[in-house]
C-alpha cells in the first residue's frame, strides 16, 4: 500500500515530457496510485526499478501485441538491455534530454528500434525543468534533481556506471527558480549528495540553502549526504535554517571489515567509532537523522546483530532504515556473487521481484539465510516495540526541538515498523536470538 510520507513521483518521466515537442500529448499514468488499464497510445515510454521491471514487461508485451511501439529506460533497462529489448522496441541507456529527439524522429520515420545511449548532459547549462503538472498529486514530497553522478565506486550502487563518476551539478539560482516554482511545501532532494565532493560543490549548496532563507521559501525538506556532512557545522545550520528536517546517510555498517568490503572509504575515514558524534552534530543543528544499515554482509554473526541493535538504540538515530544486501544488475556486487555461483535466484525476469531490499537473494559466506532473516527480526522488534520504541520517539523530540521535524521522524518511523510488520520473513523466522 502506497505510503504518503515514504514514497515519491516517477520524476524522470516529467523530464522525458519536457523534452517532448509540444504538439504531442502526453501522460503520465502512475500505478502507485491508480493500477493501469489499456489507454490508446501512438507511443509508449516505461521506467521501473529492478524489483517492479516484470510488472513493466508485463505491460509493455500487451502493447507491443497490439502493435503499439514501446521505449524503455531507467537504471534497469540501462544496465540490462538485452534484456529489456526482448519485451519493448528500443531503450534508451543512461540519461534521455540529449537523446529523446532522436527516438522520437526514428518513431516518427518508422525505425525506431534497438539501443540509445543517451549523453551526459550539462547541468550547468541546461534550462530543462520537469512538467510537474503530469505527477499525480497525492504525493506528499516533490523530489528535485540538482546534480547527477557520483565519484565514489560502492560495491552494492550501479549510480556511479549509470550516471557517470563525474559530478555534475546545476547552477544554484537554476535550482532556486525550480524551488520557487513548486507549489507543495515538502521537497525531496534526489541528488545521492546534495553536498557534493568539492568545494565549489558545497559553495554552490550553501547558495541553495541561503536562497531558500532570503526568499522566505518557506520549504520543509530533505536530502541524502555522505556521512561526512556532519563535519561542517556552518553548512548544517544554514540547511536547517532553510528547512532541513532531516539528512538520509548510509552509516551502513559498524563494522570495518565489511566497509572495507563495500568500498566505502568515506565512512572508514570517519571511523564507525565516530558513528553517534555525526548524530549529535545533526541534532546540534536540529537536523534529524535518517540512517541507513545493510545486513546479510559475508561473516555476520548473532553477536554483531545484538551489537548493532544496541548502536541504533543509543546513537539517537532518529528514523533507522535496514536493508537487505542485495547484488542489483550494474554493481561490482553482482559480478562478484554471479562470478563466484552465489545467486539464489536465476529465473529472470521473473525473479526480479526479490530485488527489492527484503529479499536475500545471495548466499553470503559464513552465515546461513536463517541467521540473515532472523537478525532483521530481532534488531526491527528491539527498535519497534515499547518500550524502546517510545523512548526513541521522545528523544527525538527533545533532540530535534522542532515540531515539524518531530513529525515527520514519527510519521516515517511508523511507516518503516508497518512495513516490517507486513514483510514476508517476520512471521516466517523468529525474531529472537538465543544466547549460545
Amino acid at each position: 500500500m502506497l505510503s504518503r510520507i515514504s514514497c515519491f513521483p516517477p520524476l524522470g518521466l516529467a523530464y522525458v515530457a519536457a523534452v517532448t515537442p509540444g504538439d504531442w500529448d502526453v501522460r503520465i499514468l502512475d500505478e502507485n496510485f491508480d493500477a493501469w488499464n489499456h489507454e490508446e497510445a501512438d507511443l509508449v515510454g516505461i521506467t521501473a526499478f529492478t524489483s517492479n521491471v516484470g510488472r513493466a514487461y508485463e505491460i509493455a508485451d500487451t502493447y507491443r501485441k497490439i502493435g503499439i511501439p514501446v521505449v524503455m529506460g531507467g537504471i534497469h533497462a540501462s544496465m540490462l538491455p538485452e534484456e529489456a529489448l526482448c519485451h519493448v522496441d528500443a531503450v534508451v541507456s543512461g540519461e534521455v534530454e540529449g537523446i529523446w529527439a532522436k527516438v522520437l524522429e526514428d518513431f516518427q520515420d518508422g525505425r525506431m528500434s534497438g539501443l540509445y545511449q543517451g549523453p551526459q548532459i550539462d547541468l550547468e547549462t541546461s534550462d530543462i525543468l520537469p512538467r510537474r503538472e503530469l505527477l499525480h498529486p497525492g504525493y506528499l514530497w516533490q523530489p528535485v534533481q540538482t546534480s547527477r553522478g557520483c565519484p565514489f565506486d560502492c560495491s552494492f550502487c550501479s549510480v556511479s556506471r549509470y550516471l557517470g563518476r563525474r559530478y555534475r551539478q546545476r547552477t544554484a539560482e537554476s535550482v532556486l527558480r525550480e524551488l520557487e516554482s513548486i507549489k507543495g511545501k515538502h521537497v525531496l532532494f534526489l541528488d545521492d549528495n546534495l553536498i557534493g565532493y568539492s568545494g565549489n560543490a558545497r559553495s554552490r549548496a550553501l547558495a541553495i540553502f541561503d536562497g531558500m532563507i532570503s526568499r522566505k521559501m518557506d520549504k520543509k525538506w530533505w536530502m541524502q549526504a555522505s556521512i561526512n556532512v556532519a563535519d561542517d557545522a556552518l553548512l548544517l545550520q544554514r540547511a536547517s535554517e532553510s528547512g532541513c528536517t532531516h539528512v538520509f546517510i548510509g552509516f551502513e555498517t559498524t563494522e570495518e571489515g565489511s566497509l572495507e568490503e563495500m568500498h566505502k572509504g568515506i565512512n572508514l575515514k570517519t571511523g564507525v567509532d565516530n558513528y553517534g558524534e555525526v548524530v549529535k552534530r545533526l541534532h546540534a543543528a536540529r537536523i534529524g537523522v535518517m540512517g541507513a544499515f545493510i545486513i546479510g554482509n559475508d561473516h555476520e554473526t548473532d553477536a554483531y546483530y545484538r551489537s548493532l541493535a544496541r548502536f541504533i538504540i543509543r546513537s539517537g538515530i532518529d528514523i533507522v532504515q535496514i536493508s537487505i544486501l542485495t547484488p542489483l544488475p550494474g554493481t561490482a556486487l553482482m559480478d562478484k556473487v554471479m562470478a563466484e555461483g552465489r545467486l539464489l535466484y536465476h529465473d529472470f525476469p521473473a525473479d526480479w521481484e526479490k530485488f527489492r531490499f527484503s529479499y536475500l537473494t545471495h548466499r553470503p559466506e559464513g552465515l546461513s539465510v536463517e541467521s540473515v532473516y532472523t537478525g532483521n527480526n530481532y534488531i526491527k522488534k528491539r527498535i519497534y516495540s515499547f518500550p524502546i520504541y517510545h523512548y526513541r520517539l521522545i528523544r527525538s523530540v527533545l533532540s530535534l526541538r522542532r515540531p515539524v521535524g518531530a513529525y515527520l521522524v514519527y510519521k516515517l518511523n511508523q511507516a518503516l515498523k508497518r512495513s516490517w510488520l507486513n514483510s514476508h520473513y517476520r512471521g516466517a523466522y523468529p525474531d529472537r536470538i538465543e544466547d549460545k
